[in-house]
């Protein structure tokens, strides 16, 4: 742990006020707003749903990464990575006006179920912090494998899984008692991990593998492991990180990095259906809230890239900042 996150326990709520006169606060929630993340820009770039123009860029902390709304959606979260903090978007406002600060290299995080409670990865501390939101006190570590990235919280709050991506292993950590339960090896930098809707299989993204490693939360054991053969792509060139599922729990998609594909695969199969090319670096996705739509962040070529679920076509690539992250969507 470094020095200064050790006497940083108690992170700073700070209150901003961003008068930049851009827009008013009148938009409400459901406003179908895209929030796109921009490492590079230091902001999060808001797009409007019809013409998919850019109707505001709003500033962060430095190197913003991560994003995830509150349980009730007025809210963004984002993982400020150089800034040290956790900006807080209002919504409506479209402005920052919350930081938690002094949090060291934040990258992802994901919230407890009634949303009091975040889990964030603390990269260079190898650690899984815990923040409460409510007062803004940073109330303890746990420590996991060295660079931890990403973070899941089971609905019923009891278990958080932790990738390291030097580890290779995916940390299962028992929450109340603030401890590692159980270590799971999995690929070689395991990267993000995603439930299925269910809840019966855990799937993690090995980036150097080319693999997702597919779990059985109650036995901790790999049952499938899924790899991929875009067509023109070198087996290194195959680097998978976000995991996306339909609400159905039907279909998986898999952003396949520098391979620049997403690769649709059948969850009960476990097989992949289709390949669609995309943008350079695709990293992360996510689905219009009726799942028609697949919004894929392509962080090489500072776009994302619109995908028709029913009929898994690219219809439409949208420029954004530079270096994109994350996509969110207010609907």
């Amino acid at each position: 742990m470094r020095p200064c996150l050790k006497t940083a326990l108690l992170a700073a709520l700070v209150i901003l006020t961003i008068n930049n006169g851009l827009l008013t606060s009148a938009m409400a929630k459901g406003s179908g707003y895209i929030f796109v993340s921009s490492e590079r820009d230091n902001a999060v770039v808001v797009l409007d749903p019809k013409s998919f123009k850019v109707i505001k860029t709003i500033a962060t902390g430095d190197r913003p990464r991560h994003l995830r709304f509150n349980g009730e959606r007025t809210l963004i979260y984002a993982a400020c990575g150089e800034g040290e903090s956790i900006d807080v978007i209002d919504v409506a406002k479209l402005e920052v006006t919350q930081r938690y600060e002094d949090i060291e290299d934040p990258e992802m995080f994901d919230l407890g179920p009634a949303g009091r409670y975040m889990y964030i990865s603390l990269e260079d501390d190898g650690a899984l912090g815990i923040l409460d939101l409510s007062n803004g006190e940073f109330i303890g570590q746990i420590e996991v494998g060295d660079e931890p990235e990403g973070v899941l919280v089971t609905p019923d709050g009891k278990t958080a899984y932790v990738t390291s991506e030097v580890a290779n292993m995916v940390h299962e950590v028992d929450i109340a008692a603030r401890r590692i339960a159980a270590n799971i090896v999995v690929g070689n930098r395991p990267r993000r991990l995603a439930l299925t809707p269910d809840g019966t299989q855990l799937w993690v993204s090995n980036e150097l593998n080319g693999t997702v490693s597919v779990i059985d939360p109650k036995t901790r054991k790999i049952v499938t492991t899924i790899g991929f053969s875009p067509k023109g792509f070198r087996p290194e060139q195959i680097t998978p990180v976000g995991i996306t599922f339909t609400e159905n729990g039907e279909t998986a998609f898999i952003a396949l990095g520098r391979a620049n594909h997403v690769a649709v695969v059948s969850i009960k199969t476990r097989k992949v259906k289709k390949y669609i090319l995309v943008g350079n670096r695709v990293w992360n996705g996510t689905l219009s809230r009726d799942n028609k739509r697949l919004f894929m962040v392509n962080g090489l070529s500072d776009d994302i890239s619109i995908i028709d679920v029913d009929k898994l076509k690219i219809i439409r690539s949208v420029p954004v900042g530079r270096v994109p992250h994350t996509v969110l969507i207010d609907d």
